[in-house]
């Protein structure tokens, strides 16, 4: 189903925009009624997107990987020990995901799991040496995709791009918070700190990959 034209396109001052190309779903005659238009920023964002996904679902899975767990390695190299719930919010899928992708890798033994000591229900998870070396090859393979992704760019926008990028992510975080787990029946007011801990949003983004 194509997209709809209010997606694809936003109306924008006629002075200093750059050409369109309109969609294929879009008549000339429509394209005429719809004046000044520039793609949207969020449609531009899905684009690109869906594109890295695919080259990186390519690229991941000659090393027997998916996706979602080439991005919990790389956040678990940057933070050891997360718990599955914590895991999950850093690579923004839910828990019951993320203990299919941790057991894949820990069946895998690229990662292994160990009970915390102060909560023994609460399994932290680190990235063994084996998973490093696959994780190394998976950044190599991401170095070549980000390398194509920026060819047309002049190096000095790519640092402006990493900040707007990340100022867009931290905006729409803001702007809809993640709700408080609800407590448990029978758990006790002086448990539901670290309970809730586990599944707070974290304060700041994990690197996707470490810098090469």
């Amino acid at each position: 189903m194509a997209l709809s034209s209010s997606l694809l396109l936003r109306s924008v001052p006629s002075v200093g925009v750059p050409s369109l190309v309109v969609p294929h779903s879009v008549t000339p005659l429509q394209a005429e009624a719809l004046g000044p238009a520039a793609p949207r920023v969020g449609y531009l964002i899905y684009r690109v997107e869906r594109q890295l996904r695919t080259r990186l679902d390519e690229a991941v899975g000659t090393h027997g990987l998916t996706t979602p767990a080439y991005v919990a390695l790389s956040i678990l190299r940057e933070r050891d020990g997360l718990s599955n719930a914590q895991l999950a919010r850093w690579a923004f899928v839910t828990p019951q995901a993320m203990s299919l992708v941790i057991l894949a890798l820990e069946r895998r033994r690229l990662v292994r799991r160990r009970p915390d000591p102060h909560h023994r229900r609460v399994m932290r998870t680190s990235v063994t040496a084996r998973g490093l070396r696959i994780l190394d090859d998976c950044d190599r393979a991401m170095d070549v995709i980000e390398t194509d992704m920026l060819q047309g760019l002049d190096p000095a926008t790519i640092e402006p791009l990493r900040v707007a990028l990340s100022s867009c992510a931290h905006s729409l975080q803001g702007s809809r918070p993640l709700p408080e787990p609800p407590a448990r029946p029978g758990a006790s007011a002086s448990k539901l700190p670290a309970e809730a801990a586990e599944t707070r949003p974290p304060q700041r983004h994990a690197t996707f990959t470490a810098a090469g």
